[in-house]
C-alpha cells in the first residue's frame, strides 16, 4: 500500500488527491496524536494554521480547522504566510502543533498539508505513520465545551515573524544595498519585501501579486529567468527568488548568473566558521549536492555530512550532531541558530548581511564553490528496487567510478514515488559527465526493465 505521507507532508492534485474529506480526517488524526501532552496535562490543546496563495488552500484550511476543532483543539488561522513562519509561530507561541497548506514549488493545481510538532519541527516517519493509521478510525469524540474554538490572527503573526527575521541580522543593516526579489506570487509576497526594507535594503519586487492561480507560474526559484534580467536592468547588487511557500531561496549575482543552494551554503558556511558560529566546523548536505561544494569545504577545513534527499533528513542529521547549518542544492537551507526548518527569507537576509559586511560582490563570494559539470538522466519503467542490488548495474557503477577517479562521482537514486531510477554523474567536463551518465542509463534500462 502506498504511504500517504511523502518526503514533505501529504501532497497531490487539489480536490482529487487532497480533498476536503482527507483534510478533515487528517486534522482529526493529527490532533489525536500531537495533542496528547496537552490532554495529559489537563489543558486545551492548540494549533496554528497557515497557507500559501493557492485558491484551493481556502477550502483545505477550512476542512483542517474543522477536523482539529472537532477533536478538541483551539485553532488560530493566520492566513497567508511562508512555511517557515508557521514553524516559527508553532515554536514561539508554544502551541501543540502547526499546519501549513501548501505544495511548495509545485504548480497551482496541486496542494499539500504539512504538520509541525510542538517546538516547530517537522514530524518523523513514525509519527506520520501513526497519524495515517488513525485516519477514519472511530473514537470517543469530545462534546460540549470540550470541542475547540477557531479564531483568526493574520496581523500580529506577520509582525512576530518579521521581527524574528530581523533579529538574525541585527549586527548588519542593509542600508544602500539594492536587491531584486522574486516572490513567486506566493506566501512571501507581503512579508519578504517588508522584512528586507525594514532591514534597510532598497528592494525591487517582482511577482508579488498573487491572485490564487498564478503561484509559481513561470516565476520564483523554479523559473529564475525574469529575475536574472530584472537584477541586471535594475543594477541590483544581487537578486533572490523564493518558491511558493518561501522555504527555499536561490540567488543571482549582479551579472544575472544563477547562484544555487550549494554555492549559498558554501559561502554561508565559510562566513559562520569565520565568526565562530559553525558548530564543529561541519556542514550538512544531501547526496545531490555538487562535488564542487564538498571539495571547497574540504579545502577550507569544513567537514561535510551527507544525508538522503529532503530537508527533513538534513534537519535530523543536524539535530543528531548538534550542527548549525545544512541544506539542499535546491535552496532549502536551515540555520539552526534561528530556525527549525528551511527558511528562504532568512537565507536571503543572511546572504545580504554577508555581502554588506564583506563589501564583496555575491559573484566573488560564491566563487569559493566551483561547480563540477553535472548530468542527471531519469530512467523510467524500471524495477527501482533492484538499483542497488543488481550485479550488472553494480559493475557498471564501479567501472564509471574508476574512470572518473577523484575528479567526479556517480549516484544512482530510485525515485520515491515513481518506477524511475535517477542517474547522476559529475565529472571534470560536461562531455565526460554526459557520456558516463548515458552509458550508465543504458545499463539500468537494460538490466532493470520491467
Amino acid at each position: 500500500m502506498t504511504r500517504l505521507f511523502g518526503t514533505d507532508g501529504v501532497r497531490g492534485l487539489a480536490n482529487r488527491d487532497i480533498t476536503p474529506e482527507l483534510a478533515l480526517g487528517l486534522g482529526v488524526a493529527a490532533a489525536r496524536v500531537l495533542s496528547r501532552k496537552a490532554a495529559a496535562a489537563g489543558r486545551q490543546p492548540s494549533a496554528v494554521i497557515g497557507r500559501d496563495t493557492r485558491v484551493s488552500g481556502e477550502f483545505i484550511v477550512s476542512a483542517l480547522s474543522a477536523g482539529l476543532a472537532s477533536a478538541g483543539v483551539d485553532v488560530t488561522r493566520v492566513g497567508t504566510l511562508p512555511t517557515p513562519a508557521i514553524a516559527h509561530l508553532t515554536a514561539a507561541t508554544e502551541v501543540d502543533l502547526g499546519v501549513v497548506v501548501s505544495a511548495s514549488h509545485n504548480p497551482m493545481q496541486d496542494n499539500g498539508i504539512k504538520f509541525f510538532a510542538h517546538g516547530g519541527y517537522k514530524l518523523d516517519d513514525a509519527v506520520e505513520d501513526e497519524i495515517e493509521a488513525l485516519l477514519g478510525e472511530e473514537w470517543d469524540r469530545p462534546i460540549g465545551d470540550e470541542v475547540g474554538r477557531i479564531g483568526k490572527d493574520d496581523v500580529t503573526s506577520d509582525r512576530v515573524y518579521i521581527d524574528h527575521l530581523l533579529q538574525a541580522i541585527v549586527d548588519q543593516p542593509l542600508k544602500g544595498l539594492r536587491i531584486a526579489v522574486d516572490c513567486a506570487n506566493g506566501a512571501a509576497s507581503d512579508v519578504a519585501p517588508q522584512a528586507l526594507r525594514e532591514a534597510g535594503a532598497d528592494v525591487v519586487v517582482i511577482n508579488a501579486s498573487p491572485d490564487g492561480t498564478n503561484i509559481n507560474a513561470d516565476c520564483g526559484s523554479t523559473h529564475p529567468e525574469t529575475l536574472q534580467a530584472v537584477t541586471v536592468a535594475a543594477e541590483a547588487a544581487f537578486g533572490v527568488a523564493f518558491d511558493g511557500d518561501a522555504d527555499r531561496c536561490l540567488a543571482v549575482d549582479a551579472s544575472g548568473t544563477l547562484v544555487d543552494g550549494d554555492q549559498i551554503m558554501g559561502l554561508l558556511a565559510l562566513d559562520m566558521k569565520e565568526r565562530g558560529q559553525l558548530t564543529n566546523d561541519t556542514l550538512v548536505v544531501t547526496v545531490m549536492s555538487n562535488l564542487g561544494l564538498l571539495l571547497a569545504m574540504k579545502n577550507n577545513g569544513i567537514t561535510t555530512v551527507q544525508t538522503d534527499v529532503g530537508d527533513r533528513y538534513v534537519l535530523e542529521a543536524m539535530r543528531a550532531g548538534g550542527y548549525a547549518l545544512g541544506g539542499e542544492q535546491s535552496g532549502h537551507i536551515i540555520n539552526a541558530h534561528h530556525a527549525t526548518t528551511g527558511d528562504g527569507l532568512l537565507t536571503a537576509l543572511m546572504l545580504a548581511s554577508k555581502v554588506a559586511r564583506s563589501g564583496r560582490s555575491l559573484a566573488d563570494l560564491a566563487s569559493v564553490v566551483k561547480r563540477l559539470p553535472q548530468t542527471l538522466v531519469n530512467v523510467p519503467g524500471v524495477n527501482k528496487a533492484a538499483a542497488h542490488t543488481d550485479e550488472g548495474v553494480g559493475e557498471a557503477v564501479t567501472q564509471a567510478e574508476e574512470f572518473l577517479g577523484d575528479t567526479g562521482r556517480v549516484l544512482l537514486r530510485p525515485s520515491g514515488t515513481e518506477p524511475v531510477v535517477r542517474v547522476m554523474v559529475e565529472a571534470a567536463t560536461q562531455e565526460q559527465a554526459d557520456g558516463v551518465a548515458e552509458r550508465l542509463a543504458d545499463v539500468v534500462r537494460e538490466r532493470l526493465a520491467l
